[in-house]
């Protein structure tokens, strides 16, 4: 007979601490989102009242349709304001710890850097280097085993999008000195 109540509990040691200063609060979080969001709405608002956000003879002009949705996404930031600024729960609520986002950052910035790195290496290589160093340096993984399992990766991925389906990838100076 099973308990469904029973709860294994099982210790991350990479976990970040407990007691950690807190970086920013929920409530400003919501208050900048609803904002840019606000942003985000009102420019597209306004691009698509002047394309046309009307009814003519032959139906709706090309920013009807977005308009409206501009008007709805608005209105849900109005919402998202108020509510950030009358809730009394969010003011004190942490949203993240400097330890959380020192690990959050620890996956933003390597990734940031393979979008950049894919313009000037190509695909393949900038994802070479992202696995390596994402098992070297957050797995903590051995540096054989990291470059191994890149390279293996990569060559799959090349296999299987340049040679058997045949898409266009972004390409680098590397695959340019094979041919491809």
């Amino acid at each position: 007979m099973s308990n469904t109540d029973i709860e294994i509990v099982v210790d991350d040691p990479t976990a970040p601490e407990a007691d950690s200063p807190a970086v920013t609060s929920a409530r400003i979080v919501d208050v900048v989102l609803s904002l840019l969001l606000l942003a985000l709405a009102l420019t597209l608002g306004w691009d698509n009242w002047r394309t046309g956000a009307a009814w003519d003879s032959t139906g709706p002009q090309p920013g009807y349709f977005p308009f409206y949705l501009s008007v709805i996404l608005g209105g849900a930031s109005l919402y998202g304001l108020v509510a950030a600024f009358l809730s009394r729960k969010q003011a004190s609520e942490t949203f993240v710890t400097r330890a959380q986002l020192r690990r959050v950052m620890a996956v933003f910035v390597p990734t940031l850097l393979f979008c950049l790195a894919t313009q000037f290496l190509g695909l393949y290589v900038a994802s070479f280097l992202l696995i390596a160093i994402f098992m070297r340096m957050v797995g903590k993984i051995a540096l054989w085993k990291a470059l191994l399992t890149a390279f293996v990766f990569t060559v799959a991925m090349f296999v299987t999008f340049d040679i058997a389906f045949d898409v266009i990838m972004p390409k680098g100076p590397l695959e340019a000195a094979f041919g491809y």
